[in-house]
């Protein structure tokens, strides 16, 4: 009997953007339920089933030069990296271990293993890295973890990245990433930033900022409310601000137009993310 061979696999590395730069992709941009949530029948989830551009997934972003790292690993990490013709992840970093950051994490294993690499290289707190092995202990040996202490810089592909300790939970980083366009600090849960934090990113040209409530923010001590987001944006003297994490059901449900109404005061400096979004970093 012939047997056939198996198939081979290809994977390819991420697409090299042009001469342009590092690229931040906002891959989802909504807390940990989604909009539209399946179990929620409020105005903003009805608005996002009818409505593609007011759907959010959960929170994570790509950045892309040379290569393609990732700032989390959401439960919708398939589809995100398929929508955004990724065909290769060169590394990950986390801010922290909750499944609506993390759950994702699993789809990578057979990019690396019938990719043929040895691991994927990994970065998080001590504590994240914990729990990120914890929940997936069958993935260890194909992890290359790196812990970041607080305050510690990692730099590859073009990009420095410094993990700034945030209001959330033990070992929750913000990263500032730093290029030679500038300054760009991703806090997508935190509530108001630690003293340190807030002036290491202080003037920063791009700030995206948790923002989950709408209304009262019955959880300072994790997250921002929209207006608690944009004060503390207005302060830190960013150049622009981007709300994401942004649930649009708590505490008030909030439609997407009238999310942008109470943005037009701002003259554009503050605009809300949004899932495929990119920006240059």
């Amino acid at each position: 009997m012939n047997i056939p061979e198996p198939p081979s696999y290809a994977i390819g590395t991420a697409e090299t953007p042009s001469s342009a730069g590092p690229t931040l992709t906002f891959l989802g941009t909504g807390a940990g339920c989604g909009v539209p949530a399946f179990f929620c029948e409020c105005p903003a989830c009805e608005e996002a089933r009818r409505d593609p551009r007011a759907q959010r997934g959960d929170c994570g972003v790509l950045v892309r030069n040379a290569e393609a790292t990732l700032i989390d690993t959401p439960p919708d990490l398939r589809h995100q990296l398929e929508r955004e013709s990724v065909r290769s992840v060169d590394r990950v970093l986390w801010t922290h271990c909750h499944f609506d950051h993390l759950g994702g994490l699993g789809e990578l294993e057979y990019m690396v293993r019938l990719g043929g690499r040895p691991s994927l290289p990994c970065f998080a707190s001590e504590t994240a890295r914990r729990g990120i092995l914890t929940e997936f202990h069958y993935l260890d040996d194909i992890l290359d973890f790196h812990d970041v202490a607080p305050f510690d810089t990692v730099a590859f592909d073009g990009v420095r990245y410094t993990a700034l300790p945030v209001t959330h939970a033990a070992g929750t980083y913000g990263y500032l990433m730093e290029t030679e366009r500038g300054r760009t600090f991703y806090a997508s849960d935190t509530g108001r930033l630690p003293a340190e934090t807030a002036e290491r990113v202080h003037g920063c040209e791009t700030l995206i900022l948790d923002a989950t409530f709408w209304g009262r923010n019955w959880n300072p001590a994790a997250h921002h409310s929209v207006q608690e987001a944009i004060e503390e944006g207005l302060e830190l003297d960013a150049g622009t601000i981007y709300l994401t994490h942004l649930a649009m059901h708590y505490n008030t449900p909030v439609t997407l137009a009238e999310l942008k109404a109470h943005l037009a005061p701002y003259d554009d400096r503050v605009r809300v993310a949004a899932d495929g979004l990119k920006v240059s970093i």
